[in-house]
């Protein structure tokens, strides 16, 4: 029956396939990886178009779940796959550019929150004057330092002890 479900070029003959082997290899992830890895390649091998191909990969990345560990090998033998057979690359993919896209997004968006909580801190504690160090500031891109000078904020006395706590805090992070 495996055989006449490789020849075929019927796509629900690679559902087929997907759904008996992960019922087959359920818990040994080393195997769910190698036929991950095969059914995908069978995929592009059968000539299915890349509309077909992006539906039936869905399925089995929906079917054949991997550990992250694992999902990143995956994504790698895709990619070399693709590139000996001069093919684009779909939805593994996309996935981690998304996932690194949303991730860099949050950190963006709450260094953005920090810095103008900072920035009304400094205005609100040290009025004009605390202004003048907020383009400083302002350079930093390691949200655990705006974290330690926005909490320094309600600490410091002056400008210079702010200052003074988050150089601190930078070089106990580099050590």
């Amino acid at each position: 029956m495996w055989n006449e479900l490789e020849k075929s070029k019927n796509p629900f003959a690679v559902i087929v396939m997907a759904h008996l082997k992960e019922t087959e290899i359920k818990g040994d992830m080393d195997k769910r990886l190698f036929w991950k890895i095969t059914l995908v390649k069978k995929l592009y091998e059968k000539g299915y178009q890349k509309r077909d191909i992006l539906l039936l990969y869905k399925f089995i990345d929906w079917l054949v779940k991997l550990p992250e560990e694992l999902s990143e090998k995956f994504h790698q033998e895709i990619i070399k796959y693709e590139e000996e057979k001069k093919m684009p690359y779909i939805t593994t993919a996309e996935k981690i550019g998304i996932k690194k896209g949303i991730e860099q997004g949050i950190q963006q968006g709450i260094r953005h929150g920090l810095l103008k909580a900072i920035e009304l801190g400094l205005e609100l504690k040290f009025g004009t004057e605390g202004l003048k160090i907020y383009p400083e500031i302002k350079k930093i891109e390691d949200v655990d330092v705006l974290e330690a000078i926005s909490e320094g904020i309600k600490s410091a006395e002056s400008i210079e002890e702010l200052r003074k706590i988050y150089k601190e805090y930078v070089s106990s992070k580099s050590e």
